[in-house]
């Protein structure tokens, strides 16, 4: 045997073991809170955590990919002073624990910024806005990221010959850009819903988790291990397991064919 060989299946018996280990922990969440899903879905409280996480995820994945797509657009399109500079402190973020993040916004939110906004009837700390504000600080960085590298992949020249033949600015983002990729824009939309709805770390140091007020699912999955009722906050978390899955085979299904699209071009 090569090698080569001996190479690959050292390395095959490591992605092996961590699958084998990935799928024991998600199983045991699936055998333990079974038996409880019912009871936890028909709780006012968890009903009232879905909601809220629902309701702030995709408020907040709107505003993320509203700024996200023009922002990754022009920092993988275009050269400007500072382009360098910028991108490292919009990356920043990617390397904080979601904690610190938090701890940032509290201060911020706390200043006379914050006292101006809730003045002007925007109440962020300990408010479910501030849930969405923790959502979308978290995942902009990231869409931005993912986002210029679905544009990297996207020829220049379709974009050049489009405004030789007469199409503006506009409209050849619009149709070359927006439109070639717009099934990786739905995954990676998809993906910040996600992320969203499983932001905690931030969350937490901006709101709190108070019960029926700020309460977001990761958030009752906390206050109930909190309080020795295990069951039902494994029972919370199979739905988030089950939303990630779901939503990774759809992201792999949309981006399947916009990659092949892009090499086309």
């Amino acid at each position: 045997m090569g090698k080569n060989n001996k190479m690959e299946i050292v390395f095959l018996f490591m992605l092996v073991l961590i699958t084998v280990f990935t799928i024991l922990s998600l199983f045991i969440i699936f055998i333990e809170g079974i038996p409880y899903i019912k009871e936890a879905f028909l709780s006012e409280e968890i009903q009232f955590s879905i909601k809220m996480s629902v309701g702030t995820a995709t408020v907040s994945t709107g505003i993320v990919m509203f700024f996200a797509v023009p922002s990754g657009y022009i920092l993988e399109r275009r050269e400007f002073f500072g382009k360098k500079l910028l991108g490292t402190i919009l990356e920043i973020p990617l390397s904080l624990p979601y904690l610190v993040i938090g701890i940032c916004l509290l201060t911020l939110f706390a200043s006379d910024f914050g006292k101006t906004l809730r003045s002007m009837g925007f109440p962020v700390i300990f408010h479910r806005n501030g849930i969405v504000v923790a959502q979308t600080f978290v995942n902009l960085p990231f869409a931005i990221s993912m986002i210029r590298s679905t544009v990297r992949e996207i020829d220049p020249r379709l974009e050049f010959v489009a405004k030789n033949l007469g199409a503006s600015n506009w409209y050849a983002f619009y149709s070359i850009v927006l439109g070639i990729t717009r099934r990786s824009l739905l995954s990676i939309g998809l993906i910040c819903w996600s992320r969203a709805l499983g932001e905690f770390g931030a969350t937490l140091m901006l709101v709190g988790v108070t019960r029926m007020k700020t309460e977001t699912l990761p958030g009752s999955i906390y206050l109930n291990i909190s309080t020795g009722n295990n069951e039902i906050a494994m029972a919370s978390a199979i739905l988030l397991i089950i939303i990630a899955l779901l939503v990774q085979l759809t992201s792999k299904y949309l981006t399947k064919n916009d990659t092949a699209m892009r090499r086309r071009g």
